[in-house]
């Protein structure tokens, strides 16, 4: 059975290590080949296919609790993470993640942060820009931009 790719993509080097990652025995080694060629994917996101890694996505980053929809494309240097990791350990609180929808766009080099305990949710159809900062949850269809990002239109559905 193959995996669902998006219309027109060719599967990276990349995109085929992070579907290895969930095969019983060569998952491990999948993980640490994408480590190596600079995409810090951990084997505990939840993700569906197909999920773009467009360019390699070298320098991408994401947190172990994320969970990503389908049909999602991630550019390079994007990173998904916690935004209070500054803080001392013992006083963050426990939980939180990001949750992001069906159909989005992460822009090159955005940022998606969530604060500790918290979940932040990007709706489906989302597009977040290019070195973009994203603080706060969307709804769905909107193109976020900016640092920090706001809301700058939406999709034509």
């Amino acid at each position: 059975m193959s995996t669902p790719t998006l219309p027109g993509h060719r599967l990276s080097l990349q995109d085929r290590l992070l579907r290895a990652t969930r095969l019983p025995g060569i998952g491990r080694v999948a993980y640490a080949a994408l480590k190596l060629l600079g995409v810090e994917f951990p084997r505990s996101v939840q993700w569906v296919a197909p999920l773009q890694l467009a360019h390699g996505s070298v320098g991408l980053v994401v947190h172990g609790a994320t969970r990503i929809g389908a049909r999602v494309t991630i550019l390079p240097g994007v990173v998904i993470g916690m935004r209070d990791a500054h803080m001392p350990a013992g006083s963050i609180p426990e939980g939180g993640r990001v949750v992001i929808g069906d159909d989005v766009t992460l822009g090159a080099g955005a940022k998606v942060l969530f604060r500790s305990g918290e979940e932040l949710v990007i709706a489906d159809g989302t597009v977040v820009g290019a070195n973009a900062v994203l603080l706060d949850s969307t709804e769905p269809g909107e193109i976020w931009a900016g640092i920090p990002a706001r809301r700058v239109g939406s999709r034509v559905r």
